[in-house]
């Protein structure tokens, strides 16, 4: 069998010595033609192997590159060199893929985040990118342990959907038909999409909530978990055009359960990545270090990235109704001495990315959850609380990035729903399907949507969301 590998994390974690084993990986530096820094994915540390003068033939030497793919086998020994415990003295060094170290754009030096983005399809391969998608890969884990303990059910939604659950119309839509203006049309000149695929226009979905909803009208406990779209024209550091959405539906749940879960799960994951991710992210929170010290002194923030982990999981969120945050924010010195972009004059607006960091990291120095918002602002499916005014809406905010989670208690009331779809003029008809929900056995149910790599974002201390999915999906880029 030729794979009878040992993976580098299990032998830098193994202080055992003097036994032989056999590593695969890629060459990150090959020094004095003799020692090779290994790495394999498993880990940021690299395995030292040392491939002893005059044991090898140059021409193999020479393969050795950076980039280079090999196999080495060995002796296990104690280390002499700063940095590692144990190294592996080579017997036999096989080269598995050759990589021209001219042309190779990994050189072993320091990149830039924006010359990394343009080689997306490399950029594993480095330390920091190596770090952020292990810690995304357990919070991903962490996310399904979460819930899969808590006896809720997986629910795949559809990602092809005939519905827009957030009323903003902002859709990719999925055709067949010929976009060369052959398509056929309706006697008033649009498109007849009874001739499409599906027989009606479908898009990609925003949320799988709705449909969500009905699961857990039989479940009681569901949570969706894939990919959603937004065909927003948004090129900033905090959006994408793909993007992944946690969302749990909850029967019986009303909006501080939904806080409370939302709390939960939002200190369950972030220790988890703690626990099985702690080099990464200590690596991570030293790349952040050294970040913050190239910014002026009133710009660097107060805590480091693995300090104000700890501090989430271990206080409790701020929590405050949208009124509270409203009368805060127009008495604050930012609005006064008008440093906001957006300045807050009047109950009933929606709040930007600059008021929401300003609650968090300048007046409560903590995550908070917003709650009940104005009705006019928020969309159809969220309950009329009794003042008529507002919506049982939750909002999570952290530091650095602003709203991480958006949800509520659902309008269960069947008249009040109705009547809401109106004023928002969503056609009835096209959600009977829904409405079904409040037709037979509705209860009291509440969700709440968590952006993924939001999370990630938060989780690693980075600062651009392109650099915490795999292949970033924005305006005018798809590459791959």
């Amino acid at each position: 069998m030729f794979n009878k590998r040992i993976k580098i994390k299990a032998l830098l974690e193994n202080d055992a010595t003097e036994y032989e084993a056999t590593v695969m990986g890629w060459v990150r530096s090959f020094r004095n033609n003799q020692f090779i820094a290994l790495n394999d994915g498993s880990a940021n540390n690299n395995l030292q192997v040392v491939a002893t003068l005059g044991h090898f033939d140059d021409a193999l030497l020479k393969r050795i590159t950076t980039g280079a793919c090999i196999k080495a086998t060995g002796n296990v020994i104690a280390s002499l060199g700063k940095g590692q415990k144990v190294e592996l003295q080579a017997a036999s060094i096989e080269i598995l893929g050759d990589s021209d170290a001219e042309k190779f754009p990994l050189q072993p030096k320091k990149h830039s985040l924006e010359f990394l983005r343009e080689i997306a399809h490399l950029r594993f391969r480095t330390n920091t990118f190596g770090a952020i998608f292990r810690v995304r890969n357990s919070l991903a884990f962490a996310v399904h342990k979460f819930f899969n303990e808590r006896g809720f059910v997986y629910m795949h939604t559809p990602i092809i959907t005939g519905s827009d659950a957030e009323g903003a119309g902002e859709m990719f839509q999925v055709t067949t038909l010929p976009l060369d203006g052959t398509a056929p049309k309706n006697e008033d000149g649009s498109i007849n999409f009874k001739e499409d695929f599906f027989g009606r226009s479908t898009n990609l979905t925003v949320s799988g909530q709705l449909e969500g909803e009905l699961a857990a009208m039989a479940f009681s406990d569901i949570y969706t978990f894939g990919p959603t779209f937004r065909a927003e024209n948004s090129n900033t550091t905090r959006h994408l055009a793909e993007f992944w959405m946690i969302e749990p539906e909850v029967a019986f749940n009303d909006l501080e359960d939904n806080m409370n879960l939302a709390e939960d799960f939002i200190k369950f994951i972030i220790a988890y990545a703690m626990e099985h991710n702690k080099e990464d992210l200590e690596f991570l929170a030293q790349r952040l270090s050294e970040e913050e010290k190239q910014k002026p002194q009133q710009e660097r923030t107060e805590m480091g990235l693995v300090e104000k982990l700890e501090f989430v999981v271990n206080n409790n969120f701020e929590r405050l109704t949208y009124t509270e945050a409203i009368e805060i924010l127009r008495e604050s010195s930012h609005n006064k001495k008008k440093k906001f972009t957006y300045l807050i004059d009047k109950w009933g607006v929606d709040l930007q990315s600059e008021h929401e960091r300003y609650l968090v990291e300048k007046h409560f120095k903590k995550p908070v959850i917003l709650t009940d918002y104005p009705k006019d602002i928020k969309s159809f499916y969220m309950r009329l609380n009794e003042d008529g005014k507002t919506v049982a809406a939750m909002d999570i905010l952290a530091p650095g990035i602003g709203e991480i989670v958006g949800g509520s208690q659902r309008e269960e009331r069947y008249d009040k729903l109705v009547e809401r779809m109106k004023e928002m003029h969503i056609p009835a008809e096209e959600m009977d399907w829904f409405l079904d929900t409040r037709r037979f056995g509705s209860c009291p149910h509440a969700g709440f949507g968590l952006g993924f790599e939001r999370l990630v974002l938060f989780v690693t201390g980075m600062t651009n969301i392109r650099d915490v999915i795999p292949f970033p999906r924005f305006p005018k880029s798809a590459a791959f």
